[in-house]
């Protein structure tokens, strides 16, 4: 019996954000070089967004690659973006079988330029799918994020358009690369490390976080399902009580 078959339909969290790690270790422990486990993360990546579609998770937001990532080894970063490059080619005919659109989160116009070109094509020809949002967040920074709504709103209150006063959260989130997409009601990280590491810092305030031991090419629907049952047995308040939330408040 799998899982899936105990998850409640009716509440299930409409976007789920996932922190893709753990890649580079588990290809250490099978003696290999980390883009091996890069690319095995690939079939993780295809089993996550497959099994949202159809359960019917609305949004899923993968953290693909940090501002950070940059710093690391040149050839693991050149090796990251051909892959990308390579998936995203190999993967647009399986995000329109299943009526998936593709966007994402974050500047990708300092993406190599094959790269970008890639990522629009593929956003433009999945952008009237409906079943599920499939957001990457690549080159992305959270805090970046923040500065770069913040910097919005502040040009609109120099330029007169705007009262300081008139800043509000729904304003900020209006400036920020999720913009008209729901915060995330669960957050699963993989390998067993326990922080968010500069992804969705704005939009993870009330977010349920799950942490799991397993290494991102580990990660298949099962563990999926158990992030997703951790979830439905939570209280979520929102800064209630118990018994606000019992009586319907």
């Amino acid at each position: 019996m799998s899982l899936k078959d105990s998850i409640d339909l009716t509440r299930l969290p409409g976007h789920i954000a996932i922190i893709m790690d753990g890649n580079g270790r588990w290809a250490k422990e099978r003696g290999k070089n980390r883009l091996f486990g890069h690319t095995n993360g690939v079939r993780a990546v295809r089993e996550a967004s497959e099994s949202c579609a159809e359960l019917g998770v609305k949004y899923l937001t993968l953290y693909a690659f940090s501002t950070e990532n940059w710093n690391r080894p040149m050839l693991e970063v050149t090796g990251l973006m051909d892959l990308l490059l390579r998936t995203i080619m190999a993967e647009v005919k399986t995000l329109q079988d299943n009526n998936i659109r593709l966007r994402t989160i974050g500047d990708i116009d300092a993406l190599p330029g094959n790269t970008a070109r890639e990522l629009r094509k593929a956003m433009d020809a999945t952008a009237g799918n409906t079943r599920m949002d499939l957001i990457l967040a690549l080159n992305y920074s959270g805090k970046a994020d923040i500065v770069h709504a913040v910097q919005r709103i502040a040009q609109d209150v120099k330029d007169g358009k705007l009262a300081p006063d008139d800043i509000t959260d729904d304003m900020v989130n209006g400036h920020l690369f999720t913009a008209g997409i729901p915060d995330p009601e669960l957050m699963v990280r993989t390998s067993g490390e326990q922080r968010i590491s500069n992804f969705l810092l704005w939009q993870l305030a009330y977010t349920e976080f799950y942490f799991t031991e397993k290494f991102w090419p580990d990660f298949d629907r099962e563990e999926l399902y158990q992030a997703i049952l951790t979830y439905q047995a939570r209280e979520r308040r929102f800064g209630k009580t118990t018994e606000q939330i019992q009586k319907g408040e």
